[in-house]
C-alpha cells in the first residue's frame, strides 16, 4: 500500500472541496438567479470539462501554466511559484477540473428555491445574507452536500489531468491512482489489487454518508 500517494490524494482532494465549495456556491447562485447576456456561454464554458478528455485538459493547462509560457514564466519570476509539475500546479489544475462537479449540482439545488419564499424574507425585514443563511442554505443543502461528494471522491480517482499536469514524482504529485497505475505497469497486481479496493471502499463510503445525510436532511421536520 501506497499511504504517502494515499495522503496526497486525501490532501488535494481536501484543499480542492475547500476552496471550491465557496465559490460553487457563489456561482451556483447567481446562475440560478440571475439571466444576462452570455450566461450560456458561462454555462458551456463550465460544462466543459466534463466533455473534454482528461489528458486534452491536462495538456492544455500545462502548455498555458507551465514554465515555458507567459502566465508561468510571470508567476515563477514574480511570486516564486512553480504550476507545472508541482502541488500547487496539480491544485490548480484540479480545481478547473472539478468545476461542473461543484457548480451543477448547486445551481439546480437553487433552482428549485421558490421564489416567494426569498421574497418573504425580504418583506419579513430580512437582510440578503439572512435570507441566505435562513431560508436558502438550509433548502440548497442536500444539492450542496452532493456537490462536495462528487468534488471530493472526483479529485480522489482523477488519473489524466493529474498526470499530464503534475507527473509522477513522490510525495509531490504522485497520487493514489497513478501509484496504482505504476504498480500495474510492474505487474505487482496484488498492490494494485489493494489499493483500488481502498479507493472504490473510500468513494463508496463517501456516497453513502452522503446519501443518508441527504436524506436526513430531507426528512427533518419543518417547524
Amino acid at each position: 500500500m501506497d499511504w504517502q500517494a494515499l495522503g496526497l490524494s486525501l490532501k488535494l482532494a481536501g484543499l480542492t472541496l475547500l476552496i471550491l465549495l465557496p465559490l460553487g456556491i457563489w456561482v451556483g447562485r447567481m446562475l440560478a438567479y440571475s439571466n444576462f447576456s452570455g450566461k450560456s456561454f458561462i454555462e458551456a464554458l463550465i460544462v466543459l470539462p466534463l466533455v473534454l478528455p482528461p489528458t486534452v485538459l491536462g495538456y492544455y493547462l500545462l502548455v498555458s501554466l507551465g514554465g515555458d509560457s507567459g502566465l508561468g514564466s510571470w508567476l515563477k519570476e514574480v511570486l516564486g511559484i512553480q504550476l507545472s509539475f508541482s502541488f500547487m500546479g496539480l491544485l490548480v489544475a484540479s480545481m478547473i477540473f472539478n468545476i461542473p462537479f461543484i457548480v451543477q449540482p448547486t445551481q439546480r439545488a437553487f433552482d428549485n428555491v421558490p421564489k416567494q419564499l426569498i421574497d418573504a424574507g425580504a418583506v419579513s425585514g430580512l437582510s440578503a445574507w439572512q435570507t441566505f443563511l435562513y431560508i436558502e442554505l438550509p433548502l440548497v443543502w442536500p444539492g450542496v452536500l452532493s456537490a462536495a461528494v462528487l468534488t471530493f471522491v472526483h479529485t480522489l480517482g482523477e488519473f489524466g489531468v493529474v498526470l499530464m499536469m503534475g507527473g509522477n514524482i513522490p510525495g509531490e504529485t504522485k497520487t493514489i491512482a497513478i501509484s496504482i497505475y505504476d504498480r500495474v505497469q510492474a505487474f505487482d497486481f496484488e498492490s494494485a489489487d489493494r489499493m483500488s479496493l481502498l479507493l472504490l471502499l473510500l468513494s463508496l463510503s463517501a456516497v453513502a454518508v452522503s446519501f443518508f445525510a441527504a436524506a436526513k436532511i430531507m426528512r427533518k421536520p419543518k417547524r
